[in-house]
């Protein structure tokens, strides 16, 4: 006969020895990997961004995401690879896909039996919804970090200006003036101008192509300028100054365009509004009639 009380203890005892086990080996310091430091060595400026999750091996969802053909750009602008994109899709179409099983589970136990093609269908539904609902959360997110890095660009137009006013040079210029400001923006700046010093290229190549990756335009136009200035030596002062004035101009631009559509947005339930206060009005009299 088996001895329950015997081969609970040995089970109980196995699982306490594993479980010191792993706090022992998570414990000791472990060997750095060199193909990740090597990978983040050569790769363009990065995907960190403050606040944003903690770098995952996700490498098994890579062809989940080619499926899926997530929005580069945007991902790149907002810290996020195409990896977690896929991962956040996934877990929202499973999410949507629970939803309606709980509720017929729950059904069920008060005993109410609704047709199975029903919960199916609902499922499906609400599978897609939650997966277009994260895709339009990347999107929106995109949306307002591109705003604000080009309000930043903006004033890192300002600084680089005022850096060669001082009589530094355009590599200095560029260096200098992302020291002065802190954000993420300026962050992703900082690590291009970084990238382009470890790899010994020129500091307007990288920003042009930190620009390219992430949708950018007003950062390439940086490079641009600098450029000229570093290879021509032209004087470019009033460049810079011309094209922050002009990207402030567009910023503004934008932003009445935004606020006029929000407005004309909130029209229409103030015309429904009226609509129903004059129903009020009018039934009393139309009831006489």
């Amino acid at each position: 006969m088996l001895n329950w009380h015997l081969a609970v203890s040995v089970l109980g005892g196995g699982a306490v020895g594993l479980g010191l086990f792993l706090l022992v080996r998570e414990a000791l310091p472990a060997a750095p990997a060199l193909g990740p430091a090597l990978r983040r060595l050569h790769q363009p400026p990065g995907l960190s961004r403050p606040g944003g999750a903690a770098g995952r091996d996700l490498d098994w969802l890579s062809g989940v995401a080619r499926w899926l053909r997530p929005p580069h750009r945007q991902l790149a602008l907002i810290g996020q690879t195409p990896e977690q994109y896929a991962l956040s899709l996934v877990l929202s179409g499973l999410i949507g896909l629970a939803s309606p099983a709980l509720l017929s589970t729950a059904l069920f136990i008060a005993g109410v039996r609704p047709p199975i093609v029903l919960p199916t269908v609902a499922a499906l539904g609400f599978a897609f919804v939650t997966m277009l609902m994260a895709h339009r959360s990347v999107l929106v997110k995109a949306e307002r970090a591109r705003r604000e890095f080009r309000q930043a660009v903006c004033a890192y137009l300002d600084l680089v200006a005022l850096q060669l006013s001082a009589a530094h040079g355009p590599v200095q210029a560029l260096e200098r003036a992302a020291e002065v400001c802190d954000g993420w923006v300026f962050e992703r700046v900082r690590e291009a101008l970084r990238m382009a010093q470890l790899q010994m290229h020129a500091p307007w190549d990288e920003l042009r192509e930190l620009a390219e990756k992430i949708g950018i335009p007003e950062l390439g136009d940086v490079g641009a300028i600098m450029q000229s200035s570093g290879t021509e030596g032209a004087q470019v002062h009033e460049s810079l100054r011309g094209r922050a004035d002009s990207l402030r101009d567009q910023i503004r631009t934008d932003s009445l365009a935004r606020a006029e559509a929000v407005t004309s947005r909130l029209d229409v339930p103030g015309a429904l509004l009226v609509f129903v206060l004059v129903g009020f009005v009018i039934y009393p009299f139309m009831a006489r009639i």
